[in-house]
């Protein structure tokens, strides 16, 4: 077995600050109305991360809008403070579904292996409607950024599974020179 992934593993940060975003176009009518929306899905990541010995940088609800997406990407790329972004939400096959589009101009690096990885999982999980997942990951500027689902079990299963056992791992080799 090769130790070369248990060794960036050791070498890898083991707590991280992370941006959450939920983007839903009817949660963010309900907060603009003042109303209290149920974010499940950031609940979830919220409740994981801290859990896993994470801190939150920030956890925001938007609408499904190109440049309420791409803004969160940007300041999680110019902050010093912000290791990763974990979108959820909007990566469906709608055409309001925008977060792909919005975030993959900033990936300098694309993790196919994340989505393959996620999409299988849900399979064994969900079956065919798994291929509607559009979930990406990719790094930019030394950061991770994760765009998922917005439902609660993809969200669960992302994270439990993929993002918060190899987060620093992918941090780690992402800031290599």
């Amino acid at each position: 077995m090769n130790k070369i992934p248990q060794l960036h593993k050791h070498m890898a940060p083991t707590s991280v600050g992370i941006r959450i975003v939920t983007c839903s176009t009817s949660k963010y009518a309900q907060t603009r109305a003042g109303e209290e929306p149920d974010d499940k899905s950031g609940n979830i990541i919220e409740r994981l991360v801290i859990e896993a010995g994470h801190s939150v940088r920030g956890r925001y609800l938007i609408s499904d809008s190109k440049q309420m997406i791409q803004t969160h990407v940007r300041k999680t790329l110019s902050s010093p403070e912000t290791d990763a972004l974990i979108i959820t939400g909007g990566t469906g096959l709608s055409p309001r579904d925008l977060t792909i589009e919005s975030v993959s101009p900033f990936l300098e690096k694309s993790i196919p292996g994340f989505g393959e990885l996620f999409r299988k999982i849900s399979f064994d999980k969900i079956g065919s409607a798994a291929i509607l997942s559009r979930a990406i990951a990719g790094s930019s500027k030394g950061k991770v950024i994760f765009c998922l689902p917005g439902s609660p079990d993809a969200v669960e299963t992302a994270l439990t599974q993929l993002v918060l056992p190899e987060i620093g791992h992918m941090l780690k080799v992402s800031r290599e020179h």
